[in-house]
């Protein structure tokens, strides 16, 4: 991933602008308790957390990626934007992380993972090993490419082609993913395609 990002970090963000859709949307329901802890999966350059942390101004904030540069972009970035003392960020895989070994913490409020699965080759086991580091009473949220469901055919095959070039893959089996982890673990879970399914969002929620 390094080697992919290297050069890509730098304008990251910028080319992603218009059309990670539903990030936004997904910060701004994070919703966690006074005091609480977030954790995003595969931060990236802390773009989200940075969102977050200013929408959510009562929390700490924490993210892992697998990428280190990645992390020197976040990093940076979250330094500038002054919020060094609420953002903590790791290296870390997503599909094998230990969040007590990690931050030496055992549960978050809030944990999510925003355009990542289509990246993530084990993505089924990056949101096994996310639902595991939710606290009683928090909540995991995925948001994602949806299959473009209800948009024309060719923009579908227009879409997948182009993802295709960055290593990208929209997980058409996370809806039966979440569900069988929901059932495994005793989650709650709810999925909603938006935009006519240009994305996904799907949670599970433990009581």
């Amino acid at each position: 991933m390094d080697a992919v990002y290297a050069a890509q970090r730098h304008i990251y963000d910028l080319t992603r602008k218009y059309y990670l859709l539903g990030r936004d949307r997904l910060i701004a329901e994070l919703a966690p308790p006074p005091g609480g802890t977030v954790l995003e999966v595969g931060c990236g350059t802390a773009r989200n957390l940075i969102a977050a942390a200013r929408r959510w101004p009562g929390a700490r904030f924490y993210g892992l990626d697998i990428s280190e540069a990645m992390l020197t972009t976040a990093r940076a970035k979250v330094a500038q934007a002054g919020l060094s003392d609420r953002i903590t960020l790791v290296q870390g895989d997503a599909a094998k992380f230990d969040a007590k070994a990690l931050f030496g913490i055992d549960g978050f409020d809030r944990v999510f993972l925003s355009y990542t699965l289509s990246m993530i080759p084990d993505w089924t086991g990056a949101i096994e090993r996310a639902a595991k580091a939710v606290a009683p009473g928090g909540a995991l949220r995925v948001v994602d490419f949806g299959q473009q469901e209800r948009l024309p055919h060719w923009w579908r095959r227009a879409l997948f082609a182009w993802l295709a070039r960055f290593h990208v893959t929209p997980r058409r089996d996370l809806p039966v993913a979440l569900k069988h982890i929901a059932m495994a673990g005793g989650l709650e879970m709810g999925f909603e395609p938006l935009l006519r399914g240009y994305a996904w969002v799907g949670s599970l929620s433990r009581a």
